[in-house]
């Protein structure tokens, strides 16, 4: 039978952080897994669409147990302020995902100059991951199953490594080449921390997912900002008439976060490439991938100056 959200395990006792988590995937998320019985922390920038999006999870599930802590990813200041945030009040954490992205946005910089989908979608999270190391560590080391999932997409595809010289994209900026990108990056983190865990000799396990074509209101914030150009356009009606519900396109990121059979460095997609139930997909792109990983671990500490180093956050807990 294909996997769906009603083959979640019991989540009851579990810690989940869920980045965009005030609508789309990350809603469906977020509501799957307090339905499950986990405290979610919906960690979103939008802090009224967040209020609505909490009174919807505790409406259809009463018992649910969920926290809003206000998180701009385009900011990293706001990044650390959230993570200490998380860290003093939960300093054990059982899940992360990394939800939360941008599409084919008109070319702009975030507050610390970055570039926007770049910037967002990657050096937000990376610094994010890196701040709630602690509390990931700590439930690894109480013998709880940890997990940190990061969602990349097709678009990874048309991507193109980071380039150390120009990762901004600086007069070579293009939406679609930007979201490419930045969503490679995605990729070649969540498959980078499994290895940095690995090599640390941690329990903590990193996956990725892509949910093909869902329909959510990525792409209507595409096309009215109107970086993605006729493409644009034309995807955000491709995908209100074939694209999956979010609810259905969920369900790669939570099988990745749940499946008591998933492992780390592990992909899930769509069963059929862009539509479809949850399952294993082959990891691809494997010429020079060590070696352009180690360039994005490179640019990410440099741009942002923090270290994403699981030894060092290991050693400091074990002192």
């Amino acid at each position: 039978m294909p996997w769906s959200i009603a083959d979640i395990p019991d989540q009851s006792g579990r810690v989940a952080v869920v980045t965009g988590a005030n609508g789309g995937l990350g809603l469906e998320t977020a509501e799957a897994l307090a339905g499950k019985g986990a405290h979610v922390v919906m960690a979103v920038r939008n802090q009224d669409k967040a209020a609505a999006a909490k009174t919807r999870i505790v409406t259809t599930h009463p018992t649910a147990s969920v926290e809003l802590v206000p998180l701009d990813l385009g900011n990293q200041d706001s990044v650390k302020t959230a993570v200490d945030t998380i860290i003093k009040a939960h300093p054990e954490i059982d899940l992360l995902v990394n939800n939360a992205g941008l599409m084919a946005m008109p070319e702009r910089q975030t507050d610390d100059g970055y570039e926007m989908q770049f910037g967002v979608n990657h050096l937000g999270h990376w610094t994010f991951t890196a701040g709630l190391l602690p509390s990931l560590l700590r439930a690894d080391a109480a013998g709880k199953d940890v997990r940190v999932v990061t969602v990349t997409s097709v678009a990874r595809f048309m991507g193109t490594a980071v380039d150390p010289s120009n990762p901004h994209l600086r007069d070579k900026y293009g939406a679609w080449t930007s979201y490419g990108q930045a969503k490679l990056s995605n990729y070649y983190f969540g498959l980078g921390l499994q290895k940095a865990f690995e090599t640390a000799g941690v329990g903590v396990e990193s996956l990725i997912a892509h949910p093909g074509l869902s329909h959510t209101d990525l792409q209507s914030h595409t096309q009215a900002e109107g970086g993605g150009g006729i493409i644009g356009a034309l995807s955000d009606k491709f995908a209100a008439i074939t694209g999956m519900k979010p609810a259905d396109g969920a369900r790669m990121q939570l099988r990745a976060a749940t499946d008591p059979s998933a492992r780390g460095g592990e992909l899930y997609g769509p069963m059929l490439a862009s539509n479809g139930p949850p399952v294993k997909r082959p990891v691809l792109r494997k010429i020079g991938m060590d070696k352009n990983i180690a360039t994005l671990w490179s640019v990410s500490e440099r741009e942002t100056g923090v270290a994403l180093d699981v030894a060092a956050a290991k050693s400091t807990l074990d002192g």
